[in-house]
């Protein structure tokens, strides 16, 4: 056989087989007095095989190595390796459908419902009552579920889901309008510090906590004094973007909330 019909017969191209060979994947053939390969049943065995277990996944490097051990013993190692990657992906794939199959038992298919299982559960829950501060909280817990850790997830949603119980759920959304009535309010508005320690009072003692052990990742104009300038990603680019959104008696309810939190855990 002729390179070209080789090639044909396993399904590959010239290039490839010439490849193959330059990598010592695939033995030279003798060679014509023309300088022609010629190939025999042999090389289209070899071909085949070096073609199948690349196909699987086996880069060209472990080939190499794998089919230079005669016994087999390094290709079995490499299969081994191989095998536990792709348990890896699978079980990958399995938690990527969960989530898939989570969001699609929903109505809300909004980016603010995408993420996590138990957090696009907990996001269906969370009506914002067509608050425009609410709408920023669903975005905010969104955007942590997107780049926490699983465990960290894990802890948001716990923390948020007695939230959603419908006694709760009525309280926080009555807040929620009273925030929204500060727009455009100044920060010495008589409303922000009873606002402010009502909402202090329904946040609990586990979420108060993480809070304060996380003030570095405050934006700084939220920060109590004394709390140090930190340099987390509370001062970045999208926290002052946030912030720019609101007004400043928002802006002073959050500093007060976040200010009684801290004097809560001492």
């Amino acid at each position: 056989m002729r390179i070209g019909e080789l090639a044909a017969l396993v399904g590959v191209t010239t290039r490839t087989v010439r490849h193959y060979h330059h990598l010592g994947l695939l033995p030279e053939p003798v060679r014509r007095a023309n300088g022609y390969r010629v190939y025999g049943f042999a090389d289209a065995v070899a071909l085949a095989r070096v073609r199948h277990l690349a196909e699987l996944g086996l880069s060209l490097d472990e080939l190499r190595d794998a089919l230079a051990d005669d016994e087999g013993r390094e290709l079995r190692e490499v299969l081994l390796e191989l095998d536990a990657d792709l348990a890896r992906q699978q079980e990958a794939i399995r938690i990527k459908r969960q989530r898939v199959a989570a969001l699609l038992e929903g109505a809300d298919l909004r980016p603010g419902s995408m993420g996590s299982a138990d957090m696009a559960a907990m996001l269906r829950d969370l009506s914002t009552g067509g608050s425009r501060i609410a709408d920023m909280d669903r975005d905010l817990l969104t955007l942590f579920d997107t780049v926490a850790e699983p465990e960290g997830r894990a802890r948001m949603a716990a923390l948020m889901r007695p939230f959603t119980e419908p006694d709760a759920l009525a309280r926080a959304q009555a807040l929620y309008r009273r925030l929204d009535d500060l727009a455009g309010a100044a920060s010495g508005d008589p409303r922000v510090p009873p606002l402010a320690a009502d909402l202090a009072a329904r946040f609990p003692d586990e979420m108060a906590s993480a809070i304060v052990e996380n003030l570095d990742q405050v934006p700084a104009r939220l920060r109590p004094p004394g709390s140090g300038s930190g340099t987390g990603a509370g001062d970045g680019g999208w926290t002052e973007a946030l912030l720019s959104e609101l007004s400043p008696a928002q802006i002073e309810v959050f500093r007060l909330v976040i200010e009684t939190l801290k004097d809560r855990m001492r």
